[in-house]
């Protein structure tokens, strides 16, 4: 294998361009991927009615648990595929893509299996009631059937991006999208499925992309690529990118419990559409997170490489650049929602009441989203070096330690205020937590003299 074959710019390249060349397509790709999930519930919302809104917001811990169990393997093994092309140990990163294939196809049989058998109680136990379980029920059912599809496509994607592809990654998610939005309309009003004419939307556009990444990945010109050999399990590689993934797992993991909370105190204080409300300012907060989220997953490669190159003062700078641009786009989000909430919540539905109680709530959820970047990049930029420990405290702290208590306490004062306002109180925790983690480790590359070039 041949040097030129490597990514060996993400250690020689200026730090801003090649942010901008790995981030803008994951930003791209992420924004697609909010935007997928927004159009469903909109289609859902006029095509269907706003219970069905209220019904899918019921599937979302559920959904949550399916992608902690797909990033386990996904997202950890992306970031070790980065830091082995750094140490430029090429045979491990090829047999890392074979491992992914093998371990995403069992986890994900295995959660569709055991979920498929209590589904209705399951529902239940997040929020449902007689009147939303039906249309909750009908959308996982279908969605838990492709959900081997959804593990293994987006752990593909992950891969990609990682190898030094990004653009492919983010033309897979653009065309889940397009192809989604063609056959969402068609599924719901032309052929009147409902909220089955989704589900089989989304399954569906998986499985065609999946088997372009599927193409993509055959191509033996392609530095990563499907060949003999790297479909035998390593155990190595399986438990380095189980721990590292093992954050962004406990991070889902506890979001879907946090979703149940929510979900059951918004029936108690709310009623049905108070859940359909958190399902719209569900989907917004989403929106300004999940393009947070490309700028980490730009800053990943950038940051995994040059820390397994051992050329640190570049990952600090990638770090810092990667802060203020998540800052600004926190920010914008931030101002649009406490300036029009409800021309944001009338995209959903026309609902007036259900409009109401949406803005209410996307108002005081935003309150803290322009220092929230903090928190999120920071705990990203430590499962980006390896440092899985230390990702999964701050990936804890906010869902479990912070946001659980006051899910619980401040209800009980303020009813369905007290479960709004939660949210960005434990926001302002979380995030001092995670100012005062990196000041400490950046101390310690003091001590070491590591951020000199």
């Amino acid at each position: 294998m041949k040097l030129t074959d490597t990514p060996i710019e993400l250690g020689t390249e200026n730090i801003g361009k090649l942010l901008k060349q790995y981030a803008i397509p994951a930003i791209i790709a992420m924004m697609a991927s909010s935007l997928y999930n927004i159009t469903d519930s909109i289609f859902i919302g006029h095509g269907v009615g706003p219970l069905a809104i209220s019904g899918l917001a019921i599937t979302f811990p559920l959904m949550n648990l399916a992608a902690a169990f797909g990033s386990l393997m996904g997202v950890g093994a992306s970031t070790l595929l980065s830091v082995r092309l750094g140490q430029k140990d090429y045979n491990t990163a090829n047999s890392i893509l074979g491992n992914v294939f093998i371990v995403n196809l069992f986890i994900g049989i295995s959660f569709t299996v055991i979920t498929l058998l209590f589904l209705d109680p399951i529902l239940y136990f997040f929020g449902a009631s007689k009147k939303t379980l039906p249309y909750a029920h009908d959308f996982m059912v279908i969605i838990l059937l492709g959900n081997v599809i959804t593990h293994t496509y987006l752990g593909l994607n992950a891969m990609l991006r990682s190898s030094g592809k990004p653009k492919q990654s983010m033309y897979a998610t653009i065309f889940t999208v397009i192809i989604n939005l063609i056959l969402n309309p068609l599924f719901i009003f032309g052929l009147g499925w409902g909220i089955k004419g989704s589900a089989f939307a989304t399954v569906i556009s998986q499985i065609i992309v999946l088997t372009w990444q599927i193409y993509l990945f055959s191509n033996k010109n392609n530095f990563i690529h499907i060949q003999k050999g790297i479909f035998k399990l390593n155990k190595y590689i399986i438990k380095d990118s189980l721990a590292i993934g093992m954050s962004p797992f406990l991070m889902n993991a506890a979001s879907s419990v946090i979703i149940i909370l929510i979900n059951q105190g918004l029936l108690k204080y709310g009623g049905d559409l108070a859940i359909g409300a958190y399902g719209i300012v569900n989907r917004i907060a989403f929106l300004f997170v999940m393009i947070v989220l490309g700028l980490n997953q730009g800053m990943q490669p950038i940051a995994g490489y040059n820390f397994g190159a051992k050329l640190y003062h570049r990952v600090k700078e990638v770090l810092k650049k990667t802060i203020t641009g998540a800052t600004i786009v926190m920010s914008i989000g931030f101002f649009i929602v406490e300036l029009i909430p409800h021309v944001v919540a009338s995209i959903f539905t026309n609902d007036e009441e259900l409009i109401n109680i949406a803005s209410v709530g996307l108002r005081i959820v935003f309150i803290c989203y322009p220092i929230v970047s903090l928190q999120i990049v920071i705990s990203t930029f430590f499962q980006s070096i390896n440092m899985a420990k230390k990702a999964i405290i701050l990936s804890l702290t906010r869902q479990v330690i912070f946001l659980i208590p006051f899910l619980l306490i401040l209800p009980n004062f303020l009813g369905i205020t007290g479960i709004w306002i939660s949210m960005p109180i434990a926001d302002f925790f979380s995030t001092i937590l995670a100012i005062l983690m990196l000041s400490n480790q950046f101390k310690e590359f003091n001590k070491q003299n590591l951020n000199k070039p």
